[in-house]
């Protein structure tokens, strides 16, 4: 089935008290159930819908777009755990399983983890695969220092953040450059550090040289605005300073520096103001 895993725009055929029956390419036909339609839908009309298997291996049609379609990547709960695999929420009333033979690691229900929709052919089932290291490949060399990216943040280790690229290469936010809260299955605008020998990024969350500070200077001009004063300085305690802005020590010492010289702001002896 060609649509098996997709977001699809099919006619409907026909009308049942089950629900509406859509025409597949193949001629065949597929239930979108009575709880999708919203009543006013005719014969013809052509619904987008997503086209899964339900508990009994039915093809199915539903208007909910699931985290993640064939082939694609996305950070997902694991609902319950069992001795053939793990079920995982990716937003459909039928979970995606993970079979044993699909886990890259043990799972535990409750966690959070990195998800590829694939189809099992002997089954012509959709399944999740967690063996991401087998996608993975080293990034080219043109993801030079500096250059923006879009990433999907699927793990949390002692060293950091790790970071999936366009789906097939991964990237590192380590845990002493993180100044403000990253969600697993957040996607994310972040910066290339450096490209290591092994073909994986190290990235940071704001630009390098001068935009970085500039960025910080107006979330502090920002902050000001709503207070008037903010009760933080250069002997400030690091843990308060990231609290109020996200931010380390060094870089509010950074921004309130270029703030300064440019008369935007007065430093006072317990804080800064806007300059008169």
């Amino acid at each position: 089935m060609k649509e098996l895993g997709l977001v699809s725009k099919l006619p409907i055929n026909r009308f049942t008290d089950f629900g509406a029956y859509l025409q597949l390419e193949s001629g065949e036909e597929v239930l979108l159930p009575q709880g999708y339609l919203k009543g006013e839908e005719r014969e013809n009309d052509e619904l987008e819908v997503f086209v899964y298997t339900d508990s009994e291996d039915r093809p199915v049609a539903v208007t909910t777009r699931p985290i993640a379609l064939l082939d694609e990547w996305g950070v997902m709960e694991a609902k319950e755990v069992t001795s053939f695999g793990a079920f995982m929420d990716w937003g459909l009333p039928k979970d995606l399983l993970v079979p044993n033979a699909e886990m890259g690691k043990n799972m535990e229900p409750g966690k959070k983890y990195l998800v590829k929709v694939c189809v099992d052919y002997r089954t012509n089932r959709l399944i999740g695969s967690t063996k991401h290291k087998d996608f993975i490949y080293p990034a080219p060399k043109d993801y030079e220092p500096g250059i923006q990216v879009e990433g999907l943040i699927f793990d949390k280790t002692d060293l950091g953040y790790k970071v999936l690229l366009e789906d097939r290469y991964e990237g590192l936010v380590y845990a002493n450059e993180v100044f403000q809260p990253l969600e697993i299955g957040e996607q994310r605008t972040l910066y290339v550090k450096k490209r290591r020998d092994d073909g994986k990024i190290d990235l940071q969350l704001l630009p390098t040289g001068r935009e970085k500070y500039e960025e910080g200077a107006e979330r502090i001009l920002k902050i000001l605005e709503e207070r008037k004063f903010l009760p933080l300085h250069d002997k400030s305690d690091p843990e308060e300073i990231k609290k109020v802005l996200s931010m380390s020590k060094k870089h509010f010492k950074q921004c309130i520096g270029q703030l300064y010289k440019a008369r935007e702001i007065k430093i006072l002896e317990d804080g800064i103001a806007f300059a008169d």
